[in-house]
């Protein structure tokens, strides 16, 4: 009987402890927006119970727990949930709705009109520094590699970015924020002046073609925003050879690697070139540069950033062009130009916030002398003197709200006092202080819909009035690796300050820009479609000021704000990484319609910097084994229209006509450009070289810019390229550090 009771006791107790084992059933359905979600992690926290939906968001697991417990539902693109649940001997069945986890790496970002390349964006990025120096024809200036990109127009006789109808003017240029006034060198009419910054100082860029942000003004058509480089990995030493020029300079890292400064030298002269090609321009004095530059980098224990960059560039230049006016055998222009440039800038985080300061001073000056040669003796001079100061500061303060969400303001002050001297009968002290004011905010509703909203006001001392210009822009992704957007912005700008002779009533020049752009971006591949509007009003006009000296000469001075005017077209960019190996291409196209009513025009007609039809394509082939890379361009555009405008006195008005018209060819050039990466020294040595070979419009093609006319409009001379096909060779070497593996892989 007692073994009996032993026995009853015994399964007793072994079938209590079996139960406490018991399986009990857990499941759902876990949704967003009311749809399954599939891949979700279910877990019931503190123990190794769980499962993973299926498709249909469904799960179900069995779990021996009792009592009460948490269930986790986590997913890396959901914020993870937790649900508290009882567990007794019963079914549970529970069910979770997810929100959506915003985060950078998935958000669409506002893209209308802007392309970025950036260390950042490197997946995407359409113009990093290594493109520039390697698209064949740029000659690694970044305005000229930009006109391979869709809505920046070729016009080689004078330089800026014409942007979508827009002029060379109408577009601004900005390093670290601040802007940067005459980033290019002095120029004489028909040649272009040059990038005066050297493209190795920026180590990402973001070009915008219309629709631009608040934190920027004083540009109808588009902005271009630069950012220096930062510390250096190394200290190293840079030298620069070819027939053309020489360079220098060096980079010095501090031991505790929180400090740089550096220095560069150069000096340019063409006149080596000059005696081996055939050029089209006579120069009496080969163009001849001098340029130098100074840096720091600190970055000091709070976590503080100061960046400086000053530089001082010289050029000087004489043309000889036979005179299209009887009784002169030659005209004659001399330009001496000297600029110097300063900005230093500061970015701080102090806990939520990031403050981000620029500062910048300009300084140039360019000397003009016009004379004709009869005989060979030199008559009717002319001289033109601009000597300008240019100060700018910015202060942006922002706030991030959320991972993709931040509000930011701030005030910039842009200073500008011109003198002028012209031929002694003509001077003038331009003077203008813009004040300006600016809020924007990136919102980002979710990882598939995001917009960017932002105001920016202005007052110009010159003008005596103030200006507010609403921006607002929208981005959804509707599939993936494919987004639309939309922009809509205000744009105000002074009227060029080379017009202004004298009292006129004048306001801002103005644009509206509606952009709509489909991009498609997947990694090594994009493609980009964008539509535009622009709408122009209130530019200037001018009118025919007399010279005092009795000459019967006129120059143009500021009238009035009548002007107006319309572009509109379509852009398509594709370029791929991918497809073949080592080879990376890209095709852009631009569609073109424009008119505007402007400066000396009679009335509304196409501009004549503006073509209706461009197509560019880059190819670039890189060859590891050999350590080489092969490079193509082409640029294909629509001949553009040429204007002889003339005044004629009408009931004692000077009135504008047409006296002579037509359309240029149609312009072609391809160009080809070679680098090789050479071993030299030891193996191991730390050094790095590149060999460049470079051959611009190599098959001849005779492009024409436009005509100068004479003064009765009966003679003509063709505006055309320096020399029709230039080829360029030199060597760039760097001690210290051996950049070789880097330009590789920049290059695959």
């Amino acid at each position: 009987m007692e073994t009996q009771s032993k026995k009853l006791l015994f399964l007793i107790s072994f079938l209590s402890f079996t139960l406490s084992f018991a399986q009990t059933k857990i499941s759902g359905k876990v949704t967003y927006r009311n749809k399954g979600i599939s891949e979700v992690n279910v877990t019931l926290k503190d123990t190794y119970d769980g499962a993973t939906t299926d498709a249909n968001g469904n799960f179900s697991f069995e779990t021996s727990e009792k009592g009460n417990k948490v269930l986790t539902f986590t997913h890396p693109k959901y914020i993870d949930v937790e649900k508290p649940i009882t567990i007794e001997n019963q079914e549970v069945s529970i069910n979770a709705e997810l929100k959506e986890q915003i985060n950078e790496i998935d958000a669409v970002v506002v893209s209308a009109g802007s392309i970025e390349a950036s260390d950042k964006k490197r997946a995407t990025a359409l113009l990093t520094p290594i493109d520039i120096y390697t698209t064949a024809g740029a000659d690694g200036q970044i305005s000229s590699a930009l006109t391979y990109l869709p809505g920046v127009q070729k016009v080689g006789e004078t330089e800026g970015l014409f942007i979508r109808g827009g002029t060379g003017t109408e577009s601004k240029i900005f390093m670290d924020g601040s802007l940067i006034n005459n980033y290019f060198s002095s120029s004489v009419p028909g040649i272009a002046g040059r990038d005066r910054f050297n493209t190795s100082l920026f180590k990402g860029n973001v070009f915008s073609s219309g629709g631009y942000s608040a934190l920027y003004g004083q540009a109808l058509s588009g902005a271009l925003m630069l950012e220096s480089v930062d510390l250096p990995e190394q200290s190293s030493y840079d030298f620069g050879i070819s027939p053309i020029f020489l360079s220098g300079g060096f980079q010095r890292l501090s031991d505790s690697k929180n400090s740089s400064f550096g220095a560069t030298l150069g000096y340019s002269n063409l006149k080596l070139m000059q005696e081996v090609f055939n050029f089209n321009t006579n120069f009496s004095d080969a163009p001849q540069g001098l340029n130098a530059d100074f840096n720091f980098r600190i970055k000091i224990k709070s976590g503080g950033f100061f960046k400086y960059y000053g530089m001082y560039d010289s050029n000087r230049m004489g043309v000889t062009v036979e005179s299209l006016e009887p009784g002169n055998d030659f005209s004659l222009v001399n330009l001496k130009g000297k600029n110097t440039y300063h900005n230093l800038s500061f970015k701080q985080k102090f806990g939520k916030y990031l403050l981000n300061t620029s500062a910048s001073y300009s300084y140039n000056t360019s000397d003009l002398k016009f004379s004709t040669q009869n005989n060979e003796i030199e008559t009717g001079n002319t001289k033109v003197l601009n000597d300008a100061n240019y100060i700018n500061f910015k202060a942006v303060l922002e706030r991030k709200i959320n991972k993709i969400s931040a509000l930011r303001g701030g005030f910039e002050l842009n200073s500008t006092s011109e003198k002028l001297n012209f031929n002694d009968f003509v001077e003038k002290h331009y003077k203008d202080l813009i004040s300006a004011a600016f809020v924007e905010t990136d919102l980002g509703f979710s990882n598939q819909l995001s917009a960017k909203i932002g105001v920016r006001a202005e007052n110009s001392s010159y003008l005596k009035k103030s200006n507010i210009a609403p921006r607002v822009a929208l981005a959804y992704r509707f599939a993936k690796d494919w987004t639309t957007s939309f922009a809509y912005g205000l744009f105000y700008q002074n009227p060029e300050s080379k017009y202004i002779n004298g009292p006129a009533n004048l306001g801002f020049q103005q644009s509206q820009h509606y952009i709509f752009q489909v991009q498609r971006a997947t990694d090594g591949r994009s493609l980009r479609f964008e539509a535009f509007y622009k709408k122009y009003d209130d530019l200037l006009k001018v009118k025919n000021l007399p010279f005092t000296d009795g000459q019967n000469q006129y120059i143009q001075t500021a009238d009035n704000n009548g002007g107006y005017g319309y572009a509109k077209g379509l852009e398509l960019f594709w370029r791929d990484k991918k497809t073949f190996e080592n080879i990376d291409y890209w095709i852009s196209y631009s569609f073109l319609d424009s008119k505007r009513d402007f400066i000396n025009y009679p009335f509304n007609l196409k501009p004549n910097f503006a073509s209706e039809h461009t197509i560019s394509a880059v190819a670039k082939r890189f060859i590891p084994k050999w350590k080489t890379g092969v490079n193509f361009s082409y640029t294909y555009a629509k001949g553009r229209p040429y204007y002889d405008i003339a005044a004629k006195d009408v009931n004692g008005e000077s009135m504008y006509y047409i006296r002579n018209e037509g359309r240029l060819k149609d312009y072609n050039a391809l160009n080809f450009s070679i680098n090789y990466l050479p071993n030299l020294g030891k193996k191991d040595a730390k050094a790095f070289t590149v060999l460049v070979l470079s051959v611009s419009n190599i098959l001849g093609t005779k492009n024409v810019y436009g005509y100068n006319f004479s003064m009765d409009g009966s003679r003509n001379s063709a505006v055309v390229p320096p020399v029709n096909t230039f080829i360029f060779v030199g060597a760039f070497i760097s001690f210290g550090v051996d950049k070789t593996q880097d330009a590789i892989n920049n290059n695959l």
